[in-house]
């Protein structure tokens, strides 16, 4: 390998600018005011409350300026993934000084004025974090969990062949699962149609107090590992700058030409052996050019450099010199001219518009976007003579509209399906007909729908790699969903969070641009788990999901197949949305017509006349639905409750989309309080099946005037069973809740307790059945609305 690929000349540019980075890195770090140390620096120079990291922060300002130097030689369209932690000043002092945050920030100027605003703005009361956010121009990753840059990297790259994502790792990062499993995801990338993902391993040795694994395992052992995930590992180590620029200089510029050769073998030669990518091992020690030693301990090269190496306050005085012999050490006054903007000579290293890694579009994906085209979703709408005279599966019905949104979009090359090995479980096979799933590595016989290139990204089985390549391929500016067993996508309940939360700190940034939202397709759901059981049984992620802002989630629980159709539709048109779509895959009785279904999803709640008999008077009850099961469920109680007791007046309400229970005062797309008793009542009892926990309902309802709520949901309970069994256990079957009505209605009397009486005999007829013949009785397997019970 050639070291000496910098002439003297450049080496010594690409020093100083490594040395601006660091400069403006620890001014972020510590100072409040003086931020070119034009005079003697004082206490009261330094920020009351030094927060933030420095330990990784020179390392990524080192990567940086050498990605800037290949970027402009090769005129490359690359953009940069912190995966540290709390990297945050390192990036926002590159951004700063390429020009791109002075463009985003008009006020944060480049000079003496603006330099102090920078510094002053990190980790203060109404400024930026100490991380990399989405304040941060050019950043795609929130960089304050561990764990998701590869996965996010790999999303960024599928469908972007000129795209090279350098993508900076921890070596603590480096330790968590999603990232482990991560290194396998250039078994799914094609070089033909996808860009390139270089990953920079940066091996700093230590995370807040202990030690990295991978820093700590033999060298050999390493790279054993890395070359084992299949890729090739290049080693940049040391502790002198002068070599390590060199070196560094040297190895990008061969993992480069590596990509290129690889990408030019497929995309000319036909090459579709997989290849292994580059990869770059840095070595560097933590804080590097920080203090090395402070109190008679070293820092420099341990763990004690991870956050803020110096305290510097009114208990530690005597540091005040040593933060000043530091920044001086970086000699601004080479770097800065006496107006506190970078020298010319340095600032012409940095790449130009859109080509710097903080102002390329692939980093506001909002500005790449296009609307998918879309078909109608109504030619696959299923055929009722009359509600419940058909049964159907609601995502098999969905599959071959997703299959139509695929290919109308095959030359569009901006929408994926992602899930982790569940495509076809949950009966979206019909994908499969005009699309593969994308593979890059051995196949072997009777393998089924595998390709090199495909919009089924799936044959991991791994929910954080499909959540996080969701998330890159939708923040650099496309389409997608994630479709998942409902009780497994708890997995990814903080990567959703994250997610939710970059996308309400970008809604409230005019310079960031909206995205496609984040579907999840939630199916194999909690009521049928006939051979799986309790451990396939959790609808908790609503739970999680109707906490965060109203302006960012949607939850939506389809009652049938056309109404699944109407409400996939919708969300796939969307924007800067999480959208939570629940459906089942067995078949169930279809209730809506097309054109019904389309109306009742636009309102999102409503009265169901034809189940109801109460259009002339004042109710008796309000049975109310939501779920495909619980609707089942609420519907067959109502059939029981009209045939024994005619005279009751029942009022049947479906909900498809949750938050319309929410007050509007708390969510877009709540109910008005008069809304809500017109169709609730304020005073009669309600009856509510909800598909997941019933404190949900609870929660979003406590609000309202009408306190005689009363929800059936699951409650933790259910074995291998039937799937009517699985409603008995948890009460939310129609005979628990028939009993419901008469419990909540003394003036039924007698007529209520000869009822009463029938269903609980059907519930023990029905214990015995399953246990004799193990399925649910004929009448419940057969039953039709409209007909006797």
């Amino acid at each position: 390998m050639n070291t000496d690929t910098l002439s003297p000349e450049l080496l010594h540019k690409i020093d100083a600018y490594w040395r601006a980075a660091n400069y403006l890195s620890v001014g972020q770090i510590y100072l409040y005011d003086n931020p070119l140390l034009k005079e003697k620096l004082q206490l009261s120079h330094v920020k009351p409350l030094v927060v933030g990291h420095w330990g990784t922060t020179p390392g990524q300002n080192f990567i940086y300026v050498h990605l800037n130097r290949v970027i402009k030689k090769y005129d490359l369209d690359m953009i940069y993934i912190a995966g540290p932690g709390h990297g945050g000043p390192a990036i926002v002092g590159n951004v700063y000084l390429e020009g791109t945050w002075s463009e985003v920030y008009p006020n944060v100027t480049q000079d003496e004025a603006g330099l102090k605003k920078l510094f002053k703005q990190f980790s203060f009361p109404g400024g930026i974090s100490s991380h990399v956010a989405p304040t941060t121009p050019g950043s795609i990753h929130e960089g304050g969990e561990l764990g998701y840059s590869l996965s996010h990297a790999f999303g960024a790259a599928f469908d972007n062949p000129d795209l090279i994502v350098a993508c900076v790792i921890g070596d603590g990062e480096a330790e968590t699962g999603p990232l482990a499993t991560a290194w396998q995801s250039n078994k799914l990338l094609n070089p033909i149609s996808d860009g390139a993902v270089l990953p920079i391993l940066h091996l700093n040795g230590f995370k807040i107090s202990n030690p990295t694994v991978l820093a700590r395992i033999e060298p050999e052992e390493l790279e054993q590992f890395l070359r084992g995930c299949g890729w090739t590992p290049y080693f940049v180590e040391g502790d002198e700058p002068e070599k390590m620029h060199q070196l560094m200089a040297a190895t990008l510029e061969e993992a480069i030409e590596d990509i290129r050769q690889i990408q030019r073998n497929a995309r000319n030669g036909g090459d579709a052996i997989r290849p292994r990518w580059p990869m770059v091992v840095l070595r560097s020690p933590k804080g590097w050019t920080g203090p090395k030693e402070v109190d008679g301990l070293q820092v420099e090269g341990t763990f004690r450099a991870h956050q803020v190496p110096l305290l510097v306050d009114p208990e530690h005085p005597h540091h005040v010199q040593q933060l000043e012999t530091w920044m001086k050490s970086y000699k601004a006054e080479e770097l800065f001219d006496q107006h506190g903007r970078l020298m010319p000579e340095l600032a012409e290293l940095a790449p130009t518009g859109d080509r710097r890694m903080g102002a390329n579009p692939h980093t506001n994906g909002g500005i790449l976007l296009r609307d998918l085209r879309m078909p109608d979703f109504r030619a696959h709408a299923v055929s009722m003579p009359s509600p419940g005279a058909v049964d159907a599966q609601d995502t098999l019905v969905l599959g071959k509209f997703l299959r139509d949104v695929v290919a109308l979009n095959q030359d569009q090359h901006n929408f994926r399906i992602f899930g982790p090995d569940e495509t076809l479980s949950n009966l979206l096979g019909a994908v499969f007909e005009v699309t593969n799933r994308q593979w890059d590595a051995r196949e072997v016989k009777n393998d089924e729908f595998l390709a090199p290139a495909g919009r089924v990204l799936d044959s991991m089985l791994s929910e954080h790699q499909c959540e996080g390549w969701l998330e890159g391929y939708l923040l650099t500016g496309r389409h997608g969903l994630f479709n998942s067993y409902e009780a497994f996508i708890r997995i990814v309940d903080s990567m959703f969070s994250q997610h939710a939360k970059w996308l309400k700190v970008t809604s409230e940034l005019p310079w960031r641009r909206k995205i496609a939202s984040l579907n999840y397709l939630l199916a194999s759901h909690v009521w049928q788990q006939d051979h799986n059981g309790f451990t396939h049984q959790d609808p908790g992620f609503i739970d999680h999901v109707i906490n965060k802002k109203a302006d960012i989630v949607r939850v939506y629980l389809p009652p049938d197949a056309n109404c699944l159709l109407s409400v996939f539709d919708h969300c796939l048109r969307s924007r800067h949305y999480v959208n939570v779509v629940v459906a089942g895959k067995h078949a169930l009785p279809q209730w809506l017509t097309m054109d019904a279904a389309a109306v009742h999803c636009t309102e999102g709640i409503g009265i169901w006349q034809w189940a109801s008999n109460d259009q002339n008077s004042e109710p008796d009850v309000v049975m109310a639905c939501c779920g495909d099961t619980p609707t089942l469920e609420i519907l067959a109680a109502v059939s029981i409750l009209r045939e024994h007791l005619p005279d009751l007046k029942i009022r049947v309400i479906n909900v498809v989309d949750l938050m319309k229970l929410q007050s509007a005062s708390e969510h877009p797309h709540g109910l008005s309080e008069t809304d809500y008793d017109s169709l609730f009542t304020k005073d009669k009892h309600i009856i509510f099946g909800f598909h997941g926990y019933s404190s949900v309902v609870h929660r979003l309802t406590y609000r309202r005037t009408n306190r005689n709520l009363h929800v059936r949901g699951y409650q933790e309970e259910g074995t291998i069973t039937t799937a009517f069994d699985m409603r008995v256990q948890n009460d939310l079957d129609r005979f628990h809740l028939v009993q419901d009505v008469i419990d909540r209605l003394p003036q039924l009397g007698t007529k209520g307790a000869y009822l009463k009486q029938l269903v609980q005999d059907k519930l023990i007829e029905h214990k015995h059945y399953i246990d004799s013949h193990g399925q649910d009785m004929p009448e419940i397997r057969n039953w039709k609305w409209g007909t006797p019970t």
